[in-house]
């Protein structure tokens, strides 16, 4: 039975859309052993993936992952005695642990940094112009394994549901309300909608259509979420810093509508098969970190005629998200 290690990526959203290559190397060795590498704020992105044997924790940037911890880390995989790796990441660093790690196959997108690290030399695609999923399963492909399928897993468990249907009870809110969950955060500052958007968006669909708005988050945006309450007229439910991840999971299949920007919860939504999602979405291309499927989605994006994606990290005005109103977000509810 062969050992096969993949390491993944460092983001929320980007691990999620490397379930599909997980499921396809699954398929391609039914009968191996597999573990994934991921750094600890994504593994409830991975918690209860059936398709996985092992989840092991890296955090390579951790400032407590200096040398030493390293060497430990590499002598650990070496006890496992992996024989095959798949690198999602690009990063040398990864290349560099497999080959010391003593892993003979090493499959990975070429750069010249790296190429003499991997065993398997799979062209780097054209910067954004494949979908983050099918970014990865071109690796599989490239290395001549067969590729099935490309949608997204995300894996409940009971224990979630319960305490969401908890939560939502303690606060009055059932089945039949019209619940709008609203998630305002992002890991990058350009893709956020501005807060005073967030306010008035929330206060409409309180006062105008009686719906239960819950406003989610991780305990980072909760000066975020702060911010907009302090803004409204109305009083929303707060869940930041109560759910994790998972939790977050079970109420967007829960939900009416989801409304979110660009950011790892969206496609969390769409895994779970959230009824109605509505994405917004300005400096960042809809064909390369876009929802998939589209079947419940709704993409606003304004053309502002600025080049699309844009990494201008410094850019002042960010008025791609300011170009979608609040209004424009009503009448897409209101479709529904």
């Amino acid at each position: 039975m062969s050992r096969i290690i993949i390491f993944n990526v460092n983001w929320l959203g980007d691990v999620l859309f490397s379930t599909a290559a997980i499921r396809n190397i699954r398929r391609n060795f039914p009968d191996s052993y597999i573990a994934c590498v991921i750094p600890s704020r994504c593994h409830h992105i991975l918690k209860g993936n059936p398709h996985l044997d092992e989840i092991i924790i890296f955090d390579e940037k951790d400032k407590r992952s200096g040398v030493i911890e390293k060497i430990n880390f590499i002598r650990s995989l070496k006890e496992k005695k992996f024989d095959m790796a798949f690198l999602l990441h690009r990063s040398f660093t990864r290349a560099l642990i497999c080959r010391l790690a003593g892993i003979p196959v090493r499959h990975g997108y070429f750069t010249k940094k790296r190429g003499f690290l991997l065993s398997k030399k799979i062209p780097l695609p054209k910067k954004d112009s494949l979908h983050r999923i099918d970014f990865y399963l071109n690796l599989i492909k490239g290395a001549g394994f067969k590729v099935g399928d490309r949608f997204l897993e995300f894996f409940l468990e009971d224990s979630d549901v319960k305490f969401v249907d908890d939560f939502l009870k303690k606060n009055s809110i059932g089945q039949d309300d019209f619940t709008v969950v609203l998630n305002p955060g992002g890991n990058w500052m350009l893709k956020r909608w501005p807060k005073e958007y967030w306010a008035e968006l929330a206060d409409r669909l309180i006062g105008g259509f009686g719906a239960k708005v819950i406003i989610t988050g991780s305990p980072a945006d909760m000066p975020l979420v702060a911010a907009i309450k302090k803004l409204m007229k109305n009083a929303p439910v707060i869940t930041c810093g109560v759910f994790n991840i998972k939790h977050l999971g079970a109420l967007c299949r829960k939900a009416k509508v989801f409304v979110t920007a660009d950011t790892g919860p969206l496609h969390i939504a769409n895994a779970v098969g959230a009824k109605k999602i509505i994405a917004l979405f300005g400096p960042t291309s809809v064909q390369v970190t876009g929802p998939y499927p589209l079947d419940n989605v709704v993409v606003l994006q304004k053309d502002v005629g600025c080049i699309i994606p844009c990494y201008q990290v410094n850019c002042k005005d960010n008025r791609c998200m300011k170009a979608i109103l609040p209004r424009e977000v009503i009448e897409e509810i209101i479709k529904i």
